[in-house]
């Protein structure tokens, strides 16, 4: 059961690690296009994303359910990455969006002026400033990735689960035995990383927060 409880933390960390990396990679790259961008649907693509993030989990989980039994690939880790993906990537839209929004254009201009192109003032000017927006949807990202119980629950086999259902079941199956102590130590190893997280970021957060909320 040990030997099961550690399984699952390596599990959460590769599907974790995963979705903050390409959630940002996306929602970088997308809420600089849509913030730069002069187009009326740019409103309606994030309306759209907003609808999308609202939805419950469990019945976006519902429609890939058959398309992944036909394709053979239920219970792997990187469906659940790709689905995980797919409902955190509307929210780093709209957070990073915001976050664009607060940085002047000139500093696109100042760079592109001085030789750079567009995607190297993203990289050198634009990403720098903006960094403690970055960690503090990232750390959302995180928290989405790393409490999911429904997409992890009915999307992952049991040698693949996270630690969330993997708890669980522990749950279940200790209880039976009398042992309720492991089930609290695996929970309270589960919640330890976020308190330590926070506060290593805590001044990340307070401040990327506030810049985004200048234009939000």
């Amino acid at each position: 059961m040990l030997r099961d409880f550690f399984s699952s933390v390596v599990n959460t960390v590769i599907v974790t690690l995963s979705v903050v990396v390409v959630s940002l990679t996306f929602g970088t790259l997308g809420g600089y296009a849509l913030a730069r961008s002069g187009y009326r649907y740019t409103f309606w693509l994030l309306m759209l994303a907003l609808v999308f993030r609202a939805m419950p989990h469990i019945t976006l989980v519902s429609g890939y359910l058959l398309p992944f039994f036909e394709m053979n690939i239920w219970g792997h880790l990187p469906t659940a990455i790709i689905v995980l993906v797919a409902i955190n990537q509307p929210f780093t839209l709209w957070m990073l969006h915001s976050f664009f929004l607060s940085i002047p254009k000139d500093l696109d201009e100042s760079a592109m002026v001085d030789g750079c192109s567009r995607f190297q003032a993203f990289r050198l000017v634009v990403i720098p400033v903006m960094w403690p927006g970055v960690i503090t949807t990232g750390l959302f990202s995180f928290l989405l990735a790393y409490n999911d119980f429904a997409v992890t629950a009915m999307l992952l086999s049991q040698p693949n689960q996270t630690m969330v259902p993997k708890i669980a079941s522990f749950l279940g199956t200790i209880q039976q035995e009398g042992n309720v102590m492991f089930a609290v130590a695996a929970v309270v190893s589960a919640t330890a990383p976020l308190f330590v997280l926070v506060m290593f970021f805590q001044r990340q957060i307070v401040s990327g927060l506030t810049a985004g909320a200048v234009k939000g």
